[in-house]
């Protein structure tokens, strides 16, 4: 279960404090179990800032404070402070990605059966997509409904999300498609073949939430050779 250290300190030497923190990064790197810092500073007080540390349980904190790189480096930080910092420790009871959710609930969205439902809690109204092989960009809700209708179309399809990743205001999926060609899809007709592809795609988030841009990687030509759109060229 996932640990949180919150460090809660005031400095007038932050600066200081932070080149401190560089020298401990360096110093434990490959040794450490601390898996992600963050600092905020108070907007109400320039000297108050809280560290926020996670590990992946705290067996692996506690192994980190153990360390004598950290030991040594708390005893520097605690010099730097204007008053003695608390300490507070957490066990995560909720941890709620809300982009990595959105991204999730967009491929399901998009692949389930019956009539494409409104995409607008999901997506930005001027939401662009990068398309690979295709030098225009798709622009807008209409244009994302339109080329999703198109291949709503020529196949019945789901999507497996093996990987989200998310930092900052992107989440990166990598993705498992498969389907049955049941229509028209580039002038290819139907035969019912079952396909399948691998894909990446890499989306930004806006301060709303909803997606606002993607980037899509996928094996399109894998996919047309399944078809058989290349089978005249292999003769």
């Amino acid at each position: 279960m996932t640990f949180v250290q919150v460090i809660d300190c005031k400095t007038s030497r932050f600066d200081e404090m932070s080149r401190l923190m560089d020298t401990w990064v360096e110093q434990t790197r490959g040794k450490r179990a601390a898996a992600h810092n963050v600092i905020g500073k108070d907007r109400s007080d320039a000297s108050h800032f809280i560290e926020i540390l996670e590990f992946p349980s705290y067996e692996e904190a506690m192994r980190n404070s153990n360390l004598p790189e950290t030991d040594r480096v708390f005893q520097e930080m605690v010099a730097l402070c204007d008053e003695l910092p608390t300490f507070t420790d957490l066990v995560v009871v909720r941890d709620d990605q809300l982009e990595t959710s959105t991204v999730r609930r967009y491929f399901e969205v998009i692949a389930a059966e019956g009539e494409l439902p409104p995409l607008n809690d999901l997506m930005a109204e001027h939401y662009r997509d990068h398309q690979p092989g295709d030098e225009r960009d798709i622009l807008g809700m209409d244009q994302v409904r339109r080329e999703l209708e198109m291949w709503r179309a020529a196949f019945d399809f789901e999507f497996s999300v093996e990987d989200l990743i998310a930092q900052d205001d992107r989440v990166c999926a990598r993705w498992f498609w498969t389907g049955t060609h049941k229509g028209d899809f580039l002038g290819i007709p139907a035969d019912g073949r079952k396909v399948s592809m691998t894909g990446t795609t890499v989306f930004r988030c806006g301060g709303d939430g909803k997606l606002a841009e993607g980037w899509w990687e996928y094996d399109r030509l894998g996919l047309m050779a399944q078809l058989g759109a290349l089978d005249d060229l292999e003769r």
